[in-house]
């Protein structure tokens, strides 16, 4: 029986391979249609659709917005659609401009978000954070342990604190255990790889440096870029940095050592 945190970390693999594919599709599949009889008379921030907000949320998150956009400009919107979906009606619903974010949320699709992004929030968030953000929070695995509501509230958070926050986000803030994971794997394995890398091919040769640096493009990208970068650039905590430099110091040490150990056991034997 496969563990949660793996179908976890097997749908996050999944969703960055396809998503963007999603990312071009899902909205221009959202607008792609003109049915303003589906949206209310009165204009309201939220169109609840599929109704994925209980009443009590709802009210509160169309008071959150409309103060957010008093403070700052910029415009949130939300829609929610299951059988059938206002498509391009929207568009003058809102007054959709280069300062709005629709989040379009679907059940349709094995995505349950999508976003349609102005010009302009690209100078704070590039198109890979709202890939990542699609993935984290629209994936069936964190829609079905939390529910839609809570998809569509935590990535509205999400993006509100990267709109107001010094020169935007790059990525999603934040660190969910099942990314740290692979980050720990992707240290430990860049540690194997620099450990044996180090072993002596001459007998009382000692540590072979050259070619830990030959091979250092390959082990280097393992805990650097896939071990480091994604826990740096995403919180500021120093437990999880600590935890994947020891994991690529004691991968080195056992990959390292592994012939000793052997050669030790040989004359036991």
């Amino acid at each position: 029986m496969q563990k949660p945190w793996l179908k976890t970390i097997l749908a996050t693999i999944v969703f960055c391979c396809l998503m963007m594919g999603v990312w071009t599709i899902a909205p221009k599949t959202a607008l792609a249609v003109n049915n303003p009889e589906l949206l209310p008379l009165k204009e309201t921030p939220i169109v609840d659709l599929a109704d994925f907000l209980p009443d009590t949320q709802e009210e509160a998150l169309i008071k959150e917005i409309k103060d957010f956009e008093a403070e700052t400009g910029w415009k949130l919107r939300i829609l929610t659609q299951y059988d059938r979906s206002p498509g391009r009606a929207v568009i003058n619903f809102w007054g959709l401009d280069d300062q709005s974010i629709l989040l379009v949320a679907d059940a349709r699709g094995g995505n349950l978000l999508a976003f349609s992004i102005g010009d302009d929030v690209y100078e704070l968030m590039p198109r890979t954070f709202w890939i990542e953000l699609q993935s984290r929070f629209g994936n069936i695995y964190y829609v079905r342990d939390n529910g839609e509501n809570a998809a569509i509230v935590q990535s509205l958070e999400t993006v509100k604190g990267c709109l107001v926050a010094p020169g935007g986000c790059n990525v999603v803030p934040g660190l969910p255990r099942e990314q740290w994971i692979l980050t720990l794997v992707s240290s430990i394995v860049g540690g194997l790889i620099c450990g044996f890398a180090g072993i002596s091919r001459k007998e009382g040769g000692g540590f072979a440096w050259q070619w830990v640096l030959i091979i250092s493009p390959l082990w280097g990208i393992l805990f650097l870029s896939f071990g480091i970068g994604p826990v740096v650039t995403r919180t500021s905590e120093w437990l999880p940095l600590f935890r994947n430099i020891m994991g690529f110091v004691l991968g080195a040490l056992v990959a390292y050592l592994s012939p000793l150990v052997a050669q030790i056991n040989i004359s036991k034997t």
